[in-house]
C-alpha cells in the first residue's frame, strides 16, 4: 500500500487531534467535519480499503467495531451515532488507508445517501 496521510498521523508526522489509542488502532477529529462530533478510526496496520481485507483482519475489522462504540461512550455520543465506511472512489474515498467515519451530535436521516 502507498503512503498515506493517515500513516503519517499513525507515526507523528503530521499533527492530528487523536482522542483514542491502542495497539492496533487510534481515532482523531476530522478536520472536514460533517457533524459536530466526527472522528476518523483508523487501523494501524494499513488496509487500502475494506474490500481489500483478507482473513486474517478479521479480528482486526472486529476490534475497530468494538473500538467505535468505547469512543462514543468516551466522548459522550454513545446513544446516538453513524458509522460509516467508504470503499473506493466511487464510494468517495480519499484516502487509500481504510477508516471509519464516527458522526454524531446532529439528525441523520435514512436512506443516508
Amino acid at each position: 500500500m502507498s503512503e498515506t496521510i493517515f500513516s503519517k498521523i499513525i507515526r507523528r508526522e503530521i499533527p492530528a487531534q487523536i482522542v483514542y489509542e491502542d495497539e492496533l488502532c487510534l481515532a482523531f477529529r476530522d478536520i472536514q467535519a460533517q457533524a459536530p462530533q466526527h472522528l476518523l478510526l483508523i487501523p494501524k496496520t494499513p488496509i487500502a480499503k475494506l474490500s481489500d481485507a483478507s482473513a486474517e483482519d478479521k479480528a482486526l475489522l472486529g476490534h475497530l467495531m468494538f473500538a467505535a462504540g468505547e469512543i462514543a461512550r468516551q466522548e459522550g455520543f454513545a446513544d446516538a451515532f453513524r458509522v460509516v465506511i467508504n470503499n473506493g472512489a466511487g464510494a468517495q474515498q480519499s484516502v487509500f488507508h481504510l477508516h471509519l467515519h464516527l458522526l454524531a451530535g446532529r439528525s441523520f436521516h435514512w436512506p443516508p445517501g
